[in-house]
């Protein structure tokens, strides 16, 4: 398929989802550019893709969230990729990024730069890691459990207590 007739193609179906006002309630997919400026509002959910391509915000978003910026401000889960990931509530899965901050609870692996997260009980994978509470792992220069770690501040790994 040449490249003109994808665009063509993407471009009908992104049209074909925004103009259909039970498509987009639910919001299966989300392409935002910056609030207000998407798919789905950011007072909703993203059931399935969100793609960001400056900064993106919703509720939640499960299955796969791919951007520059990516805020939630309740659960998601999945695959979180982007330079900033950052979630007021829980995460659970996979965060890539340069920075990975979850005010909650992080399960699975946060693999980043910088990771904080308010509870932690995956795996933490950076430079410098930081949790208030230390629940699972963490590997990195610098690692700092608040609470709950073998060690208030460790080298190269910390676990919980």
């Amino acid at each position: 398929m040449n490249s003109k007739r994808l665009v063509a193609s993407i471009a009908f179906l992104l049209a074909v989802v925004a103009a259909h006002p039970a498509v987009a309630a639910e919001g299966p997919i989300n392409i935002s550019l910056f609030p207000p400026i998407a798919i789905v509002k950011p007072t909703e959910g993203v059931s399935a893709f969100r793609l960001d391509l400056i900064y993106g915000k919703n509720t939640s978003v499960k299955v796969v969230d791919l951007g520059l910026i990516n805020q939630t401000t309740t659960a998601s889960n999945g695959l979180q990729w982007g330079f900033v990931n950052y979630n007021e509530g829980s995460f659970s899965g996979l965060q890539i990024a340069a920075i990975s901050y979850d005010k909650g609870t992080a399960g699975g692996l946060q693999w980043s730069a910088f990771n904080y997260a308010g509870t932690e009980t995956g795996l933490q994978l950076a430079f410098i890691n930081y949790a208030e509470k230390l629940a699972g792992f963490q590997i990195g220069v610098l690692n700092i459990a608040k609470s709950g770690g073998m060690f208030p501040f460790m080298v190269i790994a910390n676990w919980k207590k």
